[in-house]
């Protein structure tokens, strides 16, 4: 796990080797043990090293036989071993006994289709001197983070933003009319970033640039192969191959060269890791919680390490360390981000590289086997989605003169929403109204994504053709909303957040869920094996209970849950909020009455707005530390 910075640029103006050096000490957390560097007048390439496999060696850039390949890469390769072997049997001479250096030949073999044959989690670019050709690439689930930004025949690209800064022709700039996105979906769904500018290469994608052109190109799409309804194996045999599966994925997953821990929650995805990494280690847990018993799940965490004879590290996070710790946060993050479960994964990992360099944690299991509650809506929906839709409206404008809470009342309302508006997070935390209301008038941003617009796109303008892409080759609404949370919640979110929190503490996090041969078992699944009226991951659990607890194998989906709603009605966090709605910089981008009214009631109890306070804090907090 390591960290990379470069730049294509011919331009003599400047120190390019201080620059380069610069760049990459912006990211040294992500790999304290080395740094390398290289420049030929052309490209450069930095690289920060954590060392996890062959520890000597290894070192990047790393070159091919002749010299004319230099490669940067971020991740692990898990089936390294097997690509060496046929690699070297072509003919190939190896000079590391790394995982990267498959990348290079295997790029001298097969070129983009090497990407097909790779088992792991990556982010890489590879130059080649005699053409001056420089591409890029990045795993299938965008587990590994790649942003870049072109300006002429100028091309900055890195791990991570904070990278890119450094550069002096990099131009700092707020991307001002995303400013709405941000407030409604706490993230940005496509490439754009709140950099103006930056870009983000999605998951499943390469690129290539010479000459000053870019071209972009998808490798990767998560599609699943189910026949809607239609039995595909039983269920016994189905999580029977499942648990085969995550056992070899959790083997494959551990290996290194440096002890491997693992997170630990209350959850079955977290359980199922753990238990698999003890039957081939004495593997260190780690699990963080809350003095507030029920937001917490320190006890059932050490109730399940007990039980199956796991050695669990725990910590107890307060308000105060909570709310100290949210600057740093937010800094590692690159990009604002109001998830107030960061706060506690920052703290975990941490925590676990006090005691191991790399971990496994559950990431993904929800996505891929069908893990959130709200799936099951869609079941739900099916009988009222045959009413005839304006039929289905009528209702809806009738119930909504209801009061709140009102049996029947969500479901009509709901119900007559079309899927895109219905299921996905287009309007998560504000609605796209209540985020242009509470933006300073003056703002006026327009979206790059429309630059002949006078206003920003609503986020649902921004995701309609892959919305149209996702429905129009998925067998049921189940299906679809997993696919699009795999392409933006879990990309734009989860993976995020799980990157920038473990390499904040120095710390290589590892999916195990997210691997290719896992992905190639939930997308064969029929839809009623994912998610039933009565069950999330129906096949998955089904294999939990061959080897874990009852208890745990059913345990009910929770999240990373957070007091954070309750604290901001103390008046000491409010007054914390407060002075930092009343800055300079809230009243630049805010409405600051409408900010000061969204804590009042929810101080008063008369409504439920921590998620939108926390977007408005965490960004008024991201804000000063990379632009004043």
């Amino acid at each position: 796990m390591c960290g990379f910075v470069g730049f294509v640029d011919e331009e003599r103006g400047y120190d390019r080797l201080s620059v380069l050096q610069a760049m990459a000490a912006a990211i040294a957390h992500r790999g304290p043990d080395a740094e390398g560097l290289f420049d030929d007048g052309r490209c450069a390439l930095g690289f920060r090293r954590l060392a996890i496999i062959d520890l000597e060696g290894a070192n990047q850039p790393l070159l091919n036989e002749d010299g004319s390949l230099v490669l940067v890469f971020n991740g692990e390769i898990y089936n390294y071993r097997e690509l060496r072997r046929r690699l070297t049997a072509a003919g190939h001479v190896f000079s590391t006994e790394g995982d990267g250096e498959v990348l290079v030949h295997g790029w001298e073999q097969w070129g983009p289709k090497l990407l097909d044959q790779l088992r792991g989690m990556f982010a890489f670019a590879l130059y080649n001197r005699a053409t001056g050709e420089l591409f890029c690439a990045r795993d299938a689930f965008g587990i590994k983070p790649l942003y870049y930004t072109a300006e002429g025949r100028r091309l900055l690209f890195g791990s991570e933003i904070k990278g890119l800064l450094p550069h002096p022709r990099f131009q700092r700039r707020l991307n001002e009319g995303r400013l709405a996105t941000y407030l409604c979906m706490e993230y940005q769904p496509d490439d754009e970033t709140l950099f103006e500018g930056v870009r983000k290469l999605p998951a499943g994608h390469w690129m290539r640039w010479r000459d000053g052109v870019l071209e972009r190109q998808r490798w990767f799409f998560p599609r699943f192969t189910d026949a809607g309804k239609a039995p595909r194996g039983s269920l016994d045999r189905n999580a029977a191959l499942i648990a085969d599966t995550l056992r070899d994925s959790v083997a494959t997953h551990a290996v290194a060269d440096v002890e491997v821990g693992c997170f630990l929650s209350a959850g079955v995805d977290s359980s199922l890791v753990a238990h698999e990494a003890a039957r081939i280690m004495d593997a260190r847990t780690f699990t963080v919680g809350w003095g507030e018993e029920a937001y917490s799940e320190l006890a059932a965490a050490a109730d399940f390490a007990k039980a199956t004879g796991l050695r669990n590290r725990q910590r107890v996070i307060d308000d105060r360390t909570f709310f100290a710790s949210v600057p740093a946060v937010q800094y590692a993050m690159d990009e604002p981000l109001p998830n107030p479960s960061a706060v506690p994964l920052y703290h975990l990992c941490h925590m676990a590289a006090e005691d191991v360099k790399v971990v496994m944690s559950g990431e993904g299991a929800d996505e891929l086997f069908g893990g959130y509650p709200y799936y099951q809506e869609c079941l739900a929906f099916e009988p009222y989605g045959a009413v005839p839709a304006p039929l289905r409206r009528a209702a809806a404008r009738a119930a909504s003169h209801l009061p709140e809470g009102t049996h029947g009342r969500r479901y009509l309302m709901r119900g007559a929403e079309p899927f895109a508006r219905r299921y996905l997070r287009w309007e998560y935390n504000f609605t796209f109204a209540e985020a242009n209301e509470l933006l300073h008038p003056d703002l006026g941003g327009t979206s790059s994504a429309d630059a002949q617009a006078s206003t920003p796109l609503p986020p649902w303008a921004l995701g309609r053709d892959l919305v149209g892409e996702v429905l129009g080759g998925a067998p049921d609404e189940v299906t679809a909303m997993q696919t699009l949370d795999i392409l933006l919640w879990m990309q734009q979110d989860i993976l995020l957040k799980a990157d920038k929190m473990s390499m904040a503490a120095s710390l290589e996090l590892r999916v195990p869920f997210l691997d290719r041969e896992m992905f190639a078992i939930a997308s064969r699944l029929p839809t009623g094996q994912r998610v039933s009226r009565r069950e999330t991951k129906v096949a998955l659990r089904a294999a939990a209970a061959r080897t874990l607890p009852p208890r745990t194998a059913a345990m009910p989906k929770k999240g990373f849950l957070t007091p954070l709603a309750s604290w901001l009605k103390r008046d000491r966090w409010a007054a914390e909020l407060r002075e930092v709605f009343h800055s300079e910089t809230a009243r630049r981008y805010f409405d600051v009455a409408r900010l000061d009214q969204l804590l009042a009631d929810h101080q008063a109890g008369r409504a439920r707005n921590m998620k939108k306070l926390w977007a408005c804090y965490c960004f008024l907090l991201w804000h000063d530390q990379y632009f004043r």
